[in-house]
């Protein structure tokens, strides 16, 4: 039997990169799988079409996921679709990457509202369903980054630390009601946007990870399966690094 099998899995920022791979991955093993975009409309009218093409059930959403009212309006559209809500991936992320000393206002508030208020948002607005139906699973995107740091990327890895403490605080909070929420931390994954990078900054960074590779967006994937079915039945406030072992 497939691992999320009856399961409905709403996936934030899936029309490309990490959140497409676990869209795909999820209706492989299937999940129902209702997902969002903001403005990459094309690609996620042919991702709807590919999952439903390979006989799975998904539906995408535009929805703006730093906004309160567009994902409670978002959560009720699911349900209505769908019956309910049993996994939520908050993986909708940008980056506004420079050095603190050039970051602006808008550069620091443009993260912390689409990476880190989401997580608030969505969660919140599955709470009712969940807490109804006394099961779910939730899973936050965070990043190596959120763990150690990075250079030009303050206000990115201060969002992706919120989310740690977030997840863990939600975990405290939903284990007596069997709602577990975890957290994925990827490293150096390679997507459509490190394709555009010089070949000699990826291969250094690739060789800096002790298994000489950089991660794919199915790695992450496979990882949130695991988090999302019963086999992390006991699992909860847990961060699992997806990152090569470049963190060991």
């Amino acid at each position: 039997m497939a691992l999320l099998q009856g399961k409905v899995a709403l996936i934030t920022g899936a029309s490309r990169g990490i959140g497409k791979s676990i869209a795909q991955r999820f209706v492989q093993e299937g999940a129902t799988v209702a997902f969002t975009f903001r403005s990459s409309e094309d690609e996620a009218v042919t991702l709807e079409k590919e999952l439903t093409a390979s006989g799975g059930t998904a539906k995408g959403f535009k929805s703006d996921a730093g906004s309160l009212e567009q994902s409670e309006a978002l959560v009720k559209d699911v349900v209505a679709a769908f019956g309910t809500v049993d996994i939520l991936i908050n993986n909708a992320g940008i980056t506004r990457d420079t050095l603190l000393m050039r970051m602006s206002e808008d550069q620091w508030d443009d993260i912390m509202q689409v990476n880190l208020k989401s997580c608030f948002n969505l969660t919140k607005g599955v709470l009712r369903t969940m807490l109804k139906a006394r099961t779910g699973s939730i899973i936050n995107m965070s990043s190596v980054v959120g763990i150690q740091g990075n250079a030009g990327q303050a206000n990115y890895a201060a969002s992706k630390a919120g989310i740690l403490g977030f997840t863990k605080s939600v975990a405290l909070e939903l284990g007596s009601r069997n709602i577990r929420c975890n957290a994925i931390a990827p490293g150096f994954i390679e997507t459509e946007m490190t394709d555009a990078l010089d070949e000699g900054t990826v291969q250094g960074w690739r060789d800096a990870i002790p298994l000489k590779r950089g991660g794919k967006p199915e790695d992450v994937a496979d990882a949130c399966v695991f988090l999302a079915s019963d086999m992390s039945a006991y699992i909860t406030g847990q961060t699992l690094s997806v990152d090569g072992g470049m963190r060991m």
